[in-house]
């Protein structure tokens, strides 16, 4: 079943398509999404409609309200995959969290060696499971073995740091090879970022992030153009179990209706905040602080193809000082929550080191949310100011 609809050809901006692109998929006149606890779902009552497992596979539904059981969908998730295929721009599956997401991607490609660079952690840690399970090769990236039927995993921009990675420079190299490119984009959603511009063969969400938006749900979302590969991944889906729960659908549908507003408050805070910070290190205001990581002090010209309109990532790191600083500074913020995650209303800072080994001891990343930029940097400041009392 494609989540094409009448509303998302009407180019309708994606505040709006959020908004009513699965209006047609409502099975009542409720306003907002009912949420459904079934598991299961009466077949057709009609004896001549019904077809035996030899002629019919019963893991994907082949018409709008075609649901039998929710490990292969449900009414609440039908609608929330309408929503995100139209603001995603492709055909989206929804997976129960991102590593689920990711998870599905490997075990679709199947690949003999996987480029992977710089990015999330828990993405590396299910790459060594598929090690451990095929002999996958890892590999770096831009290996000249990378070749037919292999498969490059790009993060951008890259957690924690908040950097970009130039996509038509991957894309270009990946397929003159005959390799598949699988990006994270999570850092940069729309209507910061769009990979399909580049060429990119699939898009991976962690959907408990920036879709989400409130720090309540898991969730993942893999993105293609392909029709023949969308329906072969719900049928992987059914079978793997990776399918959302339906409260986290309801949960994820919700946020999705207030996605653009969110998204883009939470980039300019970021960047203003940036700002502020990148110009205290400069005039030497600040001497704890010591780098700011961000795609919008990137110089390169990819950067401002790759992130439109003067958007950028609402999550970048910072450099402090001494591990005794970057362990100090989140219980010294009255607006930032230390903890970890990110893309939610609330801002959070993380000393990284506690959830990721492979970082410095003195990085810590900032995830911006929707509160007053000036109140944020007000806070920020005294922070990191206290330390020079």
């Amino acid at each position: 079943m494609s989540h094409s609809t009448g509303i998302s050809d009407l180019g309708l901006d994606l505040a709006s398509l959020t908004v009513h692109a699965d209006d047609n998929l409502a099975l009542v006149s409720d306003v907002t999404t009912p949420l459904h606890v079934s598991t299961t779902y009466h077949y057709n009552d009609d004896p001549s409609k019904l077809k035996s497992a030899r002629e019919h596979d019963i893991r994907v539904a082949d018409k709008p309200g075609s649901f039998i059981y929710s490990r292969f969908s449900t009414p609440v998730i039908e609608r929330l995959e309408a929503v995100v295929s139209a603001a995603l721009n492709g055909h989206a599956i929804v997976y129960s969290s991102g590593l689920a997401a990711y998870t599905a991607a490997l075990a679709h490609y199947h690949p003999k060696k996987l480029s992977i660079g710089d990015g999330y952690h828990g993405c590396h840690g299910v790459a060594r499971i598929f090690t451990r399970l095929s002999n996958m090769e890892q590999i770096e990236l831009y290996d000249e073995n990378l070749g037919e039927g292999d498969l490059m995993h790009i993060e951008t921009p890259i957690n924690p740091t908040g950097l970009s990675v130039d996509l038509a420079k991957a894309v270009e190299f990946a397929h003159s090879r005959g390799a598949k490119v699988l990006v994270d984009a999570t850092f940069a959603p729309p209507p910061l970022q769009d990979p399909f511009e580049f060429g990119v063969d699939m898009v991976m969400h962690s959907a408990t992030k920036y879709l989400g938006g409130h720090s309540d749900l898991l969730a993942g979302v893999l993105v293609t153009k392909d029709d023949d590969v969308r329906m072969r991944l719900l049928q992987d889906r059914g079978m793997l179990g990776g399918a959302p729960g339906n409260f986290e659908s309801w949960l994820l549908l919700r946020s999705m209706r207030t996605f653009k507003m969110r998204v883009e408050t939470q980039s300019r805070n970021a960047t203003t905040v940036v700002q502020f910070l990148n110009s205290a290190i400069k005039n030497s205001e600040i001497p704890v602080l010591k780098t700011i990581y961000h795609s919008s002090l990137q110089t390169e010209d990819f950067v401002r193809k790759q992130l439109k309109n003067g958007l950028f990532g609402p999550t970048f790191s910072i450099e402090v000082e001494s591990i005794e600083v970057a362990k100090t500074l989140p219980s010294r913020l009255k607006l930032f929550h230390h903890a970890t995650s990110l893309g939610g209303v609330e801002s959070l800072i993380e000393w990284r080191a506690m959830t990721d080994e492979h970082v410095s001891q003195t990085l810590l990343r900032l995830s911006i949310g929707v509160e007053d930029a000036d109140d944020l940097i007000a806070d920020l400041k005294q922070g990191l100011l206290s330390f020079s009392k």
